[in-house]
């Protein structure tokens, strides 16, 4: 879905010629993945981009995974089983970027899936790109267990020299909306396996991406193009390792920027907070929900009074526990008219979008003023390509 033509930034670009077909190296880091690597799989060889080859990880599974995996390899050669012991999916995504031939780098988790054309419009984006572009983005969209849409999305319009503002929010939202140049994972040596080593996993990808903000532009494919999984059992776990891992990124990034102001910090670290109490309130974990906004308002309470989202987690939050039927009911309404079934085979080019246009327009406003502010405000970061 592309809201209007004004935001058809796709649609500006002509054709990619037939022979302008580099070869894109998928990388699939897989632990315990037996329940959805087969429809990732199927997402990733059906793409209308041919000229793939799919590097999956094994990253120490005890369960069918990699059976899975040489099954679906047999039919396709492109398909290439990895394995080493649970080393964590940073270790697992540069082992298989060791290991690619691809010019382009294309990662995607082991749960969600790519529509058709994903890929396609990712490398032609970055093809008619200059040097400089070292990452192409697509928007994604929330599906549950069953491909149903949640209503819940990731929509930005932001592009070119973005380290300010992906350090203060995280537009991207996921790791398998990507497409990047292997050079740029070269100059900034792949993903950074310390995390895991200091049982701070989760901001891995946040991390990476700010390490190529930091010398390379960003361009974004304004189209739902990917299907960004959320399970049960994810929005109900612990996040410390995620704020810890969060709080080790910033500390790192404070080191090298000094003269970054502390507001920045602050903002990204409330968003964060916040993004940790909705996941922990959809996983019914009020108290949690309730930590974490606490901890959003303590770091920065100025900007959490300012969103209404505070406020409306807040008080979803204290409903939730006097009456957990209520809450769900009053929550499952507010989405149903933004909840549509996907397509179970994964054959089209994008999924069909029921969310308010309006809502949409509003977020990406709400983001392109953010991200002008930021480029007005000029800190010590380049990209230089």
């Amino acid at each position: 879905m592309i809201i209007n033509p004004s935001f058809n930034q796709a649609a500006k670009m002509s054709r990619c010629q037939e022979t302008d077909t580099p070869l894109v190296s998928v990388i699939i880091p897989a632990y315990n993945a037996e329940r959805f690597i087969a429809k990732t799989l199927e997402s990733v060889i059906n793409q209308t981009y041919k000229n793939i080859e799919v590097l999956v990880v094994d990253d120490g599974s005890s369960d069918r995974t990699a059976e899975i995996v040489n099954q679906i390899s047999q039919n396709d050669s492109r398909i290439v089983l990895l394995r080493q012991s649970n080393l964590g999916v940073a270790a697992a995504r540069n082992l298989a970027i060791q290991t690619a031939k691809g010019e382009f780098i294309a990662p995607i988790d082991a749960d969600d899936i790519w529509y058709r054309t994903n890929l396609e419009k990712q490398v032609c984006c970055l093809l008619q790109a200059p040097a400089s572009v070292g990452l192409v983005y697509s928007w994604s969209a929330d599906i549950d267990e069953a491909d149903w849409q949640t209503g819940e999305y990731r929509a930005s319009l932001i592009e070119g020299s973005v380290f300010r503002t992906l350090l203060c929010h995280y537009f991207l939202g996921n790791a398998s909306s990507t497409l990047i140049r292997r050079s740029c994972l070269e100059r900034v040596s792949g993903y950074n396996c310390n995390f895991k080593q200091q049982n701070a996993q989760g901001c891995e990808d946040w991390d990476l991406y700010l390490r190529i903000a930091e010398h390379y532009q960003f361009r974004v494919v304004p189209e739902f193009l990917v299907g960004y999984r959320k399970l049960p059992a994810s929005m109900s776990r612990d996040f410390t390792s995620m704020a810890k891992s969060h709080a080790l990124m910033l500390r790192a990034i404070r080191q090298k920027y000094s003269d970054i102001p502390a507001l920045i910090y602050r903002l990204s670290s409330s968003s964060f907070y916040l993004y940790l109490a909705r996941q922990s309130y959809q996983g019914k974990n009020y108290l949690a929900s309730l930590f974490w906004l606490t901890a959003a308002f303590n770091v920065d309470f100025t900007t959490s009074l300012l969103r209404p989202e505070f406020y409306i987690l807040l008080m979803m939050n204290f409903f939730g526990m006097i009456t957990d039927s209520l809450a769900t009911k009053y929550f499952r309404g507010a989405r149903s008219t933004s909840s549509l079934r996907l397509n179970r085979k994964v054959v089209s080019t994008s999924p069909e979008f029921i969310n308010s246009k309006a809502d949409i327009r509003i977020k990406l406003l709400i983001e392109r003023s953010l991200h002008r502010w930021m480029q007005g405000n000029q800190f010590n970061t380049s990209s230089d390509g």
